[in-house]
């Protein structure tokens, strides 16, 4: 990193600061305007915002692209296509036409404050992004040499400074900064490996050839679990919450059609990166840092500090998004609806939330220290309590009581829960007979709705 690169990750974070802060005109405090942008959202806004809020995990593509090849597709590109059609089809448009706010709202028209009430709890816990912040102190680290702590801490504020005072709209101007940039520096570094080293005959010769097989060198179950894993995207609040803020009903739709065609040519690049990393740098001794170490090796001064930036705008557009949705159900779907502060509050209250957040962020992210973990506990927990519930309020005419949802949501979320710590209490540290603990949560799940769900004329009249 020479000087012009220092000058040009920095005047990232500076420009990110001033856009932020940039208020459009007509912006209010209501709570509608702070939480959803008064549903003004264009088509275009909304593709660059959620192609880049949905791909924060981009050490973690490095890692398994370096390690595992090509079966980085199946396993972080498919899965997700697949789940994002589904929500398409089944949920955008239904989720726009209703009117709500967020999540915990739906859940509370359909099945009552209860369940919404810890819907709001596990929505909040779950977005709360410990795992990018501590991707982003990572790559602080490696590009200023800064202890991790130091990263993840700055990385946060950066990230959440300029949410603070302008709300979505915020989120949404510089996600489409970041959106570009993450274009621009893969397609930089991929034009450089393959004008110094070769192109496909070189991937060819330099690497495994388990790199060039669907599995990668990885048992067919293994795989299929990740496709298990997807179905969060079902419960995905930032896909909600843009789906909410869409000015047009038919552009929710639409949206997500165009994004998935952009994450299916950004995989195609970071794959590709992948490989040339594992080409280029065969014994990196941590493959977490194959992106930023294949960087420093190849690109010359100036394209560095924009891969560097690239890197960095990747994850941020992830940090703010998840911060701001945490907030937002701390403000409106925890205080508001829990607490009953007044409406006019909500705005403050969201404000509070991005702080208290941005700490729980930073504790959790150091407390349990690796992006994979957080992933799997948080996801494996809050999927099972809250898939099916949230499906059957957008979806088909069948669907359970407020009671019964209340006692399932409870069940499903406990029992994950109680299966994830039984490996901390098992003496080879496995879980209780070898199963996944989102798995006996959501069978719970679906056992409720299988016995207990009704015709949703039958429970309007319970109600």
């Amino acid at each position: 990193m020479a000087s012009i690169d220092y000058a040009i990750v920095l005047g990232y974070f500076v420009f990110l600061i001033v856009a932020g802060l940039v208020k459009r005109s007509g912006d209010d405090t209501s709570a509608e305007s702070f939480i959803v942008g008064s549903r003004r959202l264009t088509l275009p806004a909304f593709v660059a915002s959620l192609v880049s809020t949905w791909y924060g995990g981009i050490l973690g593509v490095g890692e398994y692209s370096y390690l595992y090849g090509l079966s980085n597709w199946l396993v972080f590109g498919v899965p997700y296509y697949l789940a994002a059609l589904i929500f398409a089809f089944f949920i955008a448009e239904r989720a726009r036409k209703s009117e709500v706010l967020t999540i915990p709202d739906q859940l509370n028209i359909a099945y009552g404050k209860p369940s919404a009430s810890v819907g709001s709890v596990i929505l909040f816990i779950m977005a709360v992004p410990a795992a990018y912040v501590l991707m982003a102190g990572a790559i602080v680290e490696v590009i200023f040499g800064l202890p991790l702590w130091v990263g993840v801490i700055a990385g946060t504020v950066f990230s959440l400074v300029y949410v603070h005072f302008g709300g979505f709209n915020s989120v949404i101007r510089t996600d489409i900064l970041q959106f570009g940039l993450m274009f621009v520096g893969f397609g930089v570094i991929l034009a450089t490996a393959y004008v110094g080293y070769g192109g496909f005959d070189f991937l060819v010769e330099s690497l495994p050839d388990s790199h060039f097989t669907w599995h990668g060198g990885n048992s067919g179950w293994y795989i299929a679990v990740w496709y298990v894993i997807a179905l969060q995207t079902l419960i995905e609040p930032t896909f909600y919450q843009r789906c909410y803020a869409v000015k047009k009903t038919s552009d929710a739709r639409k949206g997500i059609f165009i994004s998935i065609l952009f994450w299916f040519v950004f995989d195609a690049m970071t794959t590709t990166t992948g490989l040339y990393a594992r080409a280029i740098l065969p014994d990196l001794s941590n493959p977490v840092t194959s992106y930023p170490a294949l960087a420093e090796l190849i690109l010359p001064i100036g394209l560095l500090g924009l891969f560097m930036t690239s890197l960095m705008a990747t994850v941020m557009s992830t940090i703010d998004s998840y911060a701001f949705v945490a907030a937002s159900t701390y403000g409106r779907d925890i205080v508001w609806r829990m607490f009953g502060v007044p409406e006019n509050r909500i705005t403050l209250h969201t404000r509070i939330g991005l702080l208290l957040t941005g700490v729980l962020a930073v504790a959790i992210a150091l407390f349990l220290g690796s992006v994979i973990d957080i992933w799997h506990h948080f996801g494996s927990v809050g999927t099972p309590a809250l898939l099916v519930p949230l499906l059957s309020a957008h979806i088909g005419k069948r669907r359970m009581s407020p009671s019964v949802t209340f006692v399932s949501m409870l069940l499903s979320g406990g029992i994950s829960l109680i299966w994830l710590l039984s490996s901390y209490i098992s003496a080879d540290s496995s879980y209780w007979l070898g199963i996944q603990p989102i798995f006996p949560g959501l069978a719970v799940s679906v056992l409720f709705y299988l016995l207990c769900a009704k015709d949703t004329a039958k429970v309007s009249n319970i109600n």
